[in-house]
């Protein structure tokens, strides 16, 4: 790997090659448990707590290919810092699916994003079943480790031994099968509990209307609030935001057609299509019902697609969002091989601002970074509150579509740019900002990410110094394997390394 003072001049037309990146997806079949002692620089003894990832560990069921790797069973990786040392960990999440699928060496159920059972159209015909594979997400709250996916309950972990214990319905206020979304946000000093901090989290019933129902959770993870609001259309809707006194989910102009799903002819996934000429709608929902602004509104903007947010803040009557745009949804294909993918045939994500005035339904948008980008993170006292620093994984080139082999530091005071590149090599996750106890400045801390190096097929750790990435990294901690390209995780200072 190279740092970010590599030139652009030094790596030929592509940064990457295709083999290079495919190697990051292969299935890591085995589960291990050591502490990490291959270590490039110093892991800051200052540095104390646990980072857990979460993704689709499997790509395949006994050698029969998931058509997406959406689809993959989830897999949890978990990273313990103490007093200078790190302890790794990763364990299936034992979800029925996958125990059913091991047990019988073969897939059995359908996935959403195009794995179909083996048979044909006929071995699919009319099955609306869901299997739960618990891969995007993975939160530590009120003293529970939770894996998430948005379609269904969350599975609570142990933290130590990442043990599947059981699902979590919190106290019954969830109810069997009912979604939990995979991108809660930390309120970090909510208005209705006094400066407390609280878990705002959604889930979706789409259909002809959708249901969107917000929870919100306080620090023993109890489920204090919970209000469901309806709108029209049909919603697919992965991420949102939050500010003090509102929810903000971007509604995507796409159409579901359930046919060739009932058929067997399509998964779910694959009957999804983007509307170019209708607009991207923007649902704005007050978090406290009560307080005189009950009102949900429905704001419109041109059409887009957007899988993640930044941040939201509230500046007077004005709402600002920051978000990761594409022109329109990259959709799943059928008989087509995601490790084949195109990448400069589509167009990049970009983070763009948009700026809602709420009394007049108005809405202005504004190109922030043109650069691709995804898998944003910013300082966690920020949330829903003005911020000034987010790091994100980019692509190695300032233009055109690439995978993410990057990290990029963006003030969005200054407009000052900084990149740490790890290409030719090495392809980027998404990042995690971990703050500097009792520190006042917002970059002080440290960016955690796995990072897939392709030339030793193996994951790094790797530790930057969030207020200079012109720097080496402080850190690389080399694990003897890889971890298949994931999704989402966090930070909690809970140390979880055996004694």
């Amino acid at each position: 790997m190279q740092s970010s003072k590599i030139q652009e001049s030094a790596i030929l037309e592509k940064s990457y090659s295709r083999t290079d990146w495919q190697g990051g997806y292969e299935s890591l079949y085995q589960e291990f448990d050591y502490w990490i002692d291959d270590i490039e620089g110093q892991i800051p003894p200052e540095l104390q707590g646990t980072l857990f990832r979460n993704g689709p560990g499997l790509l395949d069921i006994n050698g029969q290919r998931i058509h997406h790797p959406f689809d993959g069973d989830g897999m949890i990786s978990r990273i313990s810092f103490v007093n200078g040392r790190a302890h790794f960990r990763n364990r299936f999440v034992r979800t029925e699916g996958y125990i059913e699928e091991q047990k019988a060496g073969k897939i059995l159920y359908r996935g959403v994003f195009g794995t179909q059972k083996p048979g044909g159209w006929l071995a699919n015909l009319f099955d609306f079943k869901i299997k739960n594979i618990a891969n995007t997400n993975v939160i530590y709250w009120g003293d529970k480790l939770l894996a998430l996916w948005e379609a269904a309950e969350p599975h609570r972990l142990d933290p130590y031994t990442l043990e599947t214990l059981s699902k979590e319905y919190f106290n019954g206020v969830l109810s069997t099968g009912e979604a939990f979304s995979a991108h809660p946000r930390l309120d970090p000093s909510c208005n209705q509990d006094n400066g407390a901090p609280c878990l705002v989290n959604f889930s979706i019933q789409p259909g002809l209307s959708t249901k969107i129902t917000i929870f919100e959770l306080n620090p023993a993870g109890e489920i204090m609030r919970k209000h469901a609001h309806s709108v029209p259309g049909f919603c697919f809707i992965h991420d949102f935001v939050i500010t003090p006194n509102y929810c903000i989910f971007f509604q995507n102009p796409v159409t579901f057609n359930p046919i060739p799903l009932a058929l067997g002819i399509r998964a779910a996934g694959e009957c999804i299509k983007f509307n170019p000429n209708q607009p991207t709608r923007i649902i704005v929902i007050p978090r406290n019902p009560n307080a005189g602004k009950a009102d949900v509104k429905i704001l419109e903007t041109q059409s887009g697609f957007v899988f993640h947010h930044i941040n939201a803040f509230e500046v007077g009557d004005e709402i600002l969002i920051d978000s990761i745009c594409y022109e329109s949804l990259p959709e799943v294909e059928a008989e087509s091989d995601f490790r084949q993918v195109d990448f400069e045939a589509i167009a990049p994500g970009q983070l763009w601002r948009f700026a809602l005035q709420l009394e007049n339904g108005t809405v202005e948008k504004k190109l922030i970074e043109s650069r691709c980008c995804e898998f944003p993170s910013i300082h966690p006292n920020n949330v829903g509150r003005p911020y000034r620093y987010v790091y994100i994984g980019a692509a190695h080139a300032e233009t055109g579509n690439a995978p993410l082999q990057a990290l990029l530091k963006m003030d969005l005071d200054s407009g000052e740019r900084q990149l740490w590149s790890a290409a030719p090599h090495g392809f980027m996750g998404e990042p995690i900002f971990v703050p500097r106890l009792g520190s006042k400045k917002e970059d002080d801390g440290w960016v955690l990410a796995l990072v897939y190096d392709a030339a030793h097929h193996r994951s790094d750790v790797v530790i930057l110094d969030a207020s200079d990435f012109g720097k080496e990294p402080i850190a690389r901690l080399h694990l003897k394997h890889h971890i298949p390209y994931g999704l989402h995780g966090s930070f909690t200072p809970g140390v979880f390394a055996p004694n």
